[in-house]
C-alpha cells in the first residue's frame, strides 16, 4: 500500500505548485534512489492530461562524470539537456541524494566547468526563467541524521512542512511583499553583524509552495553598490560538497571586500568564480513555521522562520539588481533568541526583533499564526 502522505505530496506539486494543464510536458528528476514518489508523479501527471519525463541520476555516477569532466563533455551534456528543457513546460526536481558530502572531493575546477557549462545555462537561464518549476528534497536516512532525529521522526516533521496549507501563506505574506516594496533602506544587526544597504524599485517576491517544497519566503534583492558593513551567518552551508561555518563578508559599495570563515580559502575561490560572485544577487526573509533550525540542507534552511538570507551570485530575473554570475549561494543567518538575536529595519523603524514580527499589520507571519 502506498503512504498516503506520498500521494498527498504528489497532488499538491502536480496540482498547485506546478498546476499542470493538458498537453504540456514535464520533467520530473529524482537525484536519488526514491521511487515511489516519482511514480505517483508520473500518474498524477497524466491524470491531468500531461506529458510526463523522467530523469534518474544516482550521486555516486554525477561525481564520477564530474571528477572526470572536460569542457567539451560538458558542452555536450549541457547541449541535449539543454534541448530537452526548451522542450519543457515544467520542472519537479527532487533530491534525495544518501551522502550530502558526495561531491566534496571534486576539484574546485572541475565544479568551476560544471556550474558555466552546464548548470548555469540549462537551470538558471533556461529552466528557472522560462518553465513553470518546483524542487524539493525528499525524507531519507541521511536527512534524519543532519537533523539529528530519528527517520521516523524526521519523516513526520518533512510531511507536516511539506504539506502545509501555502495557500494560507501566500495570503499571509502580502502585506510584508508591500511594505518590502514601499521600503528604501535595510538595517540588519546582529552578532557580527551590522549591515545597511537599498532594496528601493525592486519587487518583493512570495515564495508559498510554488517554486520549492518546503517552502516559506519572501525575496527581493539589494541595489548591487549600495550594501555596505558586516554580515555573520550562524547557519552551517554546504556548497559543493564543502561544509563551511561562521561565514563573515565585510561590503564596501556592494562588493565583499573580505570574506573568511573555517575554510577561508576555499570561500574565495568560491567567491572569485567571476566579478558577480563578489556582489549580492538576492536578499530574503524565512518564515516557516515548521523550520527552527539548520540542517545543512538550504531547501530547509532558508525557509526558517525567524531568519534571513544574503545571496552572492545571479539574481533572479523576478527581483532584478542587475547581478550576474555562474553561482548563486543561499546563506543563512538566524535572528531568534537561541541564535544570538537581532533586529531588522526598515527606513529605520523596526520590523522585527529576535525573530518574530513587532508591527500589527505583520503578526499575521510570526509562528503561531502561520501554522
Amino acid at each position: 500500500m502506498k503512504d498516503p502522505r506520498i500521494q498527498k505530496l504528489a497532488e499538491n506539486l502536480v496540482q498547485y505548485s506546478v498546476d499542470v494543464q493538458p498537453g504540456e510536458h514535464i520533467l520530473v528528476e529524482m537525484i536519488g534512489s526514491e521511487r515511489e514518489l516519482v511514480e505517483c508523479l508520473v500518474h498524477e501527471i497524466a491524470k491531468r492530461g500531461g506529458h510526463p519525463h523522467v530523469e534518474l541520476t544516482d550521486r555516486k555516477v554525477q561525481r564520477a562524470l564530474l571528477m572526470n569532466a572536460t569542457k567539451e563533455q560538458m558542452e555536450t551534456w549541457k547541449e541535449y539537456d539543454l534541448l530537452r528543457m526548451q522542450r519543457m513546460d515544467g520542472y519537479i526536481g527532487i533530491r534525495a541524494g544518501e551522502n550530502v558530502n558526495e561531491m566534496s572531493d571534486v576539484p574546485a575546477d572541475k565544479m568551476k566547468l560544471y556550474e558555466s557549462f552546464y548548470s548555469h545555462p540549462v537551470h538558471m537561464e533556461e529552466r528557472v526563467k522560462r518553465t513553470k518549476w518546483v524542487v524539493l528534497r525528499y525524507p531519507n536516512a541521511s536527512m534524519a541524521q543532519l537533523s539529528n532525529t530519528s527517520t521516523e521522526a524526521f519523516e513526520n516533521f518533512y510531511f507536516d512542512v511539506c504539506t502545509l496549507d501555502y495557500t494560507k501563506m501566500d495570503q499571509a505574506m502580502e502585506v510584508l511583499k508591500e511594505l518590502m516594496e514601499r521600503t528604501d533602506r535595510v538595517r540588519l544587526v546582529g552578532k557580527g553583524t551590522d549591515l545597511t544597504f537599498s532594496i528601493k524599485g525592486i519587487p518583493a517576491v512570495k515564495c508559498a509552495g510554488k517554486l520549492n517544497i518546503p517552502d516559506g519566503e519572501i525575496y527581493t534583492s539589494p541595489v548591487r553598490d549600495s550594501v555596505n558593513g558586516t554580515i555573520t551567518y550562524n547557519a552551517p552551508t554546504l556548497y559543493s560538497g564543502t561544509t563551511f561555518e561562521s561565514v563573515s563578508f565585510r561590503f564596501e559599495n556592494g562588493k565583499i571586500v573580505e570574506a573568511t570563515s573555517n575554510n577561508t580559502t576555499r570561500l574565495n575561490e568560491i567567491l572569485d568564480s567571476d566579478e558577480g560572485a563578489r556582489y549580492i544577487g538576492e536578499f530574503a526573509i524565512g518564515v516557516n513555521p515548521y523550520i527552527l533550525h539548520p540542517m545543512k540542507d538550504i531547501l530547509f534552511d532558508e525557509k526558517i522562520t525567524g531568519s534571513i538570507h544574503f545571496t552572492p551570485g545571479q539574481a533572479y530575473e523576478q527581483a532584478d539588481n542587475g547581478n550576474r554570475s555562474s553561482i548563486h549561494w543561499d546563506l543563512v543567518m538566524i535572528q531568534r533568541p537561541e541564535y544570538g538575536g537581532g533586529e531588522m529595519y526598515f527606513d529605520d523603524v523596526l520590523v522585527r526583533k529576535d525573530g518574530l514580527f513587532v508591527l500589527p499589520e505583520l503578526d499575521v507571519l510570526n509562528p503561531d499564526n502561520l501554522k
